[in-house]
């Protein structure tokens, strides 16, 4: 076992529909093969039983139990008001009190938004928390928020998501001047609804490099870095995404083996296959972070393995221990203090 990395990451072990087994597997891989400190947070004696089944030590694991469980029917609010002793209210008050770094849900995506945004607190100027999504591309991978906290969102949302997409790209993918443009049904404004027609006005004057509206192809192609839309519509983005890859891959292995021959090349291209299947595979990242809150949270796919838990605590490690949330918070206090000059 690699030595243990500072500072714990809560993980919401009850939380998605393989928990609590995927999770625990998933928990247990990340001190194994990460050196990363997991808060194993839920229904005691269900975790214990699962740790106990696997022969898993104490080393690296604590277990924090929190009796109630936030179902993905259960309301947004059911953290904050039914269900305060959930696994997912919990994790995000360890966020909160210091004993965590950050914290994992692979659970009710609509509950850890507002569980986080109250608890941990919302940026200021920042109404909306949005979840940031990497979609992968020919040259590069593109920033993609919302990815589903707000299906229902106003024009200054939109902005708003532009701009946190526009310093996480600085801070955490290295783009010294991000493209950030609004998903629409074509390039010249104007095209699109009064969502995003408005939307575009607003981003317009932020001050940061928007580039206007992009369309569906764009998001793949490189031509932008940061794509700004709703929930709703980025969500369908990011599950159409996974589909396709998902087909391809598997169109190619049936093809592999219709013939000798066919199946001699797939061996051939073996490498570039998995190559492929990694950088199209959720469970390659794990989760997306939130952003617009103050702390790290990450919010996993519903239906999250035990390697997309592993990758999901991997990564919120990371984020949690980046300064990126305060940076963002500083930067747009920056921006939303600076008067804008018409024309502008």
């Amino acid at each position: 076992m690699p030595a243990l990395l500072e500072g714990a990451v809560a993980l919401d072990a009850m939380g998605g529909d393989n928990a609590p087994a995927a999770t625990v597997q998933g928990a247990l891989e990340a001190v194994d093969q990460l050196g990363l400190q997991v808060l194993l947070v839920g229904r005691e004696s269900v975790l214990r039983r699962e740790l106990a089944q696997r022969g898993a030590t104490s080393r690296g694991i604590e277990v924090v139990d929190a009796p109630d469980v936030v179902s993905m029917d259960d309301s947004p609010t059911a953290p904050v008001r039914a269900k305060r002793q959930s696994s997912l209210a919990v994790s995000a008050k360890l966020v909160r009190d210091g004993r965590a770094v950050a914290f994992v849900s692979a659970g009710n995506t609509g509950a850890a938004m507002v569980t986080a945004k109250l608890t941990l607190g919302a940026i200021e100027g920042v109404e909306r928390p949005a979840l940031a999504a990497l979609l992968p591309g020919i040259n590069q991978q593109t920033l993609i928020l919302d990815a589903g906290a707000n299906v229902d969102c106003k024009p200054q949302h939109l902005m708003q998501f532009g701009i946190m997409g526009h310093f996480y790209s600085q801070a955490v993918m290295g783009v010294a001047r991000p493209r950030v443009g609004l998903l629409s049904i074509g390039e010249e404004e104007g095209k699109g609804n009064d969502l995003t027609c408005e939307a575009f006005r607003l981003l317009t004057g932020t001050g940061i490099n928007f580039i206007g509206n992009v369309e569906g192809r764009d998001v793949y192609a490189g031509t932008v870095d940061v794509v700004v839309c709703d929930g709703f519509v980025g969500n369908v983005v990011l599950k159409v995404s996974e589909g396709l890859g998902e087909m391809v891959f598997g169109l190619l292995k049936r093809e592999a083996k219709k013939s000798a021959l066919s199946a001699a090349g797939f061996l051939l291209a073996k490498s570039a296959f998995t190559g492929f299947k990694q950088r199209v595979d959720y469970a390659e990242v794990g989760g997306a972070p939130l952003l617009g809150v103050r702390g790290a949270c990450l919010v996993g796919h519903g239906r999250s393995n035990p390697k997309a838990i592993r990758n999901a605590l991997r990564f919120a490690h990371a984020y949690g221990s980046h300064p990126v949330v305060r940076d963002i918070e500083s930067k747009v206090e920056e921006l939303r203090l600076t008067p804008r000059r018409e024309g502008d």
